[in-house]
């Protein structure tokens, strides 16, 4: 072999060094790539010989609006990896819209993909360089995996960074038996935690770095505002109440959504958005409920009213311009409204003013950071969060169109639909 060579593939970033198309690699990484290189064909040859009598049928969705069931090949880890057994997989409304809409934001959908991002398995095997794993253990999956060199990364905020893969989103989801995943973004759970509680935790972190981000003015008797009842709204309104936050008022367009927030968590006061009236009324409605009386001129900003009452956050979780409006209008002077919620990317109705005379924060995240540590600790002890009744159905991974149609018919009332693979994996 020669001193130095071409490397035409990208992807490969082998024992340190960084491989970058077109330049020259002297002898040294030659070498590192060439045992690389044997190792991964083993391991390919062990894993196809283990598992490869095994079907992995995964859930596609294609560019023309399609989804189908399809046996995708079963990968072997690389060394700094793991093989999963996945068995629970929440669906998310984005993973609907993927299919119906083809794209989320500037995301197109312009190749098949394994459509899934909130899951949970058993690791079948580790990469080589996997000291804190071992084959057996169960985990939750963290579904993004950073670039860990930008200055987002390196400062802690690697949510934001710009060159992130997220699974499921225009790459291989989780919704199949087998897959492969960066194991610093697996991390255990506790036998006594079941593998649906393990996915819930993806949309449980979602609250959770809200919550972070509102910087402890969600905390024992501090009223709190949510607006949406879907998944994602449920959640906050549980995590929300787990943290002492009292009153609580849920807000929807459907009455069958709250009648499920009332009974998903007693005592919850909840508000029926009807669109025939404008976000400044339904904001006066519900300010109403929070115990606020008085007159008041929210163009001027002039309040003489029991400002108190009002509440101190607003977690926002529809996306829509309408219901941020009326968060804006209803929280209390010098509050925060926190968008959760993903809605348009255009936005032209704000109250900029009252925002403004208000000192109204109002606020933004970005999927989640370091939280499932956090999210273990709360679901491991069911006095503390208990989420097991927003599952109102789960499906075998065979029937996983099946369950994606079901989610995309308002119709069924569904909250948070599982997929789950009881399938018998000896690792």
């Amino acid at each position: 072999m020669s001193p130095s060579a071409v490397v035409t593939d990208p992807q490969r970033i082998t024992n340190g060094y960084s491989i970058v198309p077109g330049k020259p690699v002297d002898a040294n990484q030659i070498k590192a790539i060439s045992t690389e290189l044997e190792s991964s064909v083993s391991n390919d040859t062990t894993t196809a010989h283990r598992y490869g009598h095994y079907k992995n049928p995964s859930l596609y969705v294609t560019p023309s609006h399609e989804i189908r069931m399809e046996e995708s090949s079963i990968q072997p880890p690389s060394p700094t990896e793991v093989l999963i057994h996945v068995r629970a997989t929440g669906i998310c409304g984005s993973d609907v819209h993927l299919w119906h809409r083809g794209a989320i934001g500037p995301l197109r959908v312009d190749h098949a993909h394994v459509l899934g991002h909130e899951a949970s398995g058993v690791v079948l095997e580790i990469g080589t360089a996997v000291n804190h794993l071992k084959p057996g253990d169960r985990i939750a999956i963290e579904p993004q995996v950073p670039c860990h060199t930008c200055f987002l990364c390196t400062s802690g905020k690697y949510n934001l960074c710009e060159s992130v893969r997220f699974l499921g989103v225009c790459n291989g989801g989780t919704i199949r038996r087998f897959m492969t995943h960066e194991a610093r973004y697996c991390h255990k759970i506790p036998d006594g935690m079941t593998f649906v509680q393990g996915a819930l935790l993806e949309p449980l972190s979602v609250n959770l770095h809200a919550i972070r981000q509102c910087e402890g003015s969600i905390s024992v008797g501090k009223p709190v505002l949510i607006c949406g009842a879907g998944p994602i709204g449920l959640i906050a309104l549980a995590s929300v109440r787990a943290s002492g936050a009292w009153p609580i008022v849920i807000t929807d367009i459907e009455e069958a959504r709250l009648d499920f927030a009332r009974k998903f968590v007693p005592g919850v006061k909840t508000y029926l958005v009807q669109p025939s009236k404008t976000p400044l009324a339904c904001a006066e409605d519900i300010r109403l409920m929070f115990g606020c009386t008085g007159s008041r001129d929210v163009e001027k900003g002039i309040l003489e009213v029991n400002e108190y009452s009002a509440p101190a956050t607003v977690l926002e979780c529809t996306g829509i311009e309408s219901s941020v409006i009326t968060a804006a209008y209803a929280c209390r002077r010098a509050g925060i409204v926190m968008v959760i919620g993903v809605g348009r990317s255009l936005m032209d109705k704000l109250p900029f003013m009252h925002l403004s005379l208000a000192e109204t924060q109002l606020r933004f995240m970005n999927r989640y950071n370091d939280t499932w540590p956090a999210g273990i600790n709360a679901l491991s002890n069911s006095q503390v969060l208990n989420l097991d009744g927003l599952v109102t159905h789960k499906f075998p991974l065979e029937r996983a169109t099946e369950a994606m149609k079901l989610c995309a018919d308002p119709s069924q009332t569904s909250i948070k639909v599982m997929i789950v693979d009881d399938q018998e994996i000896i690792c």
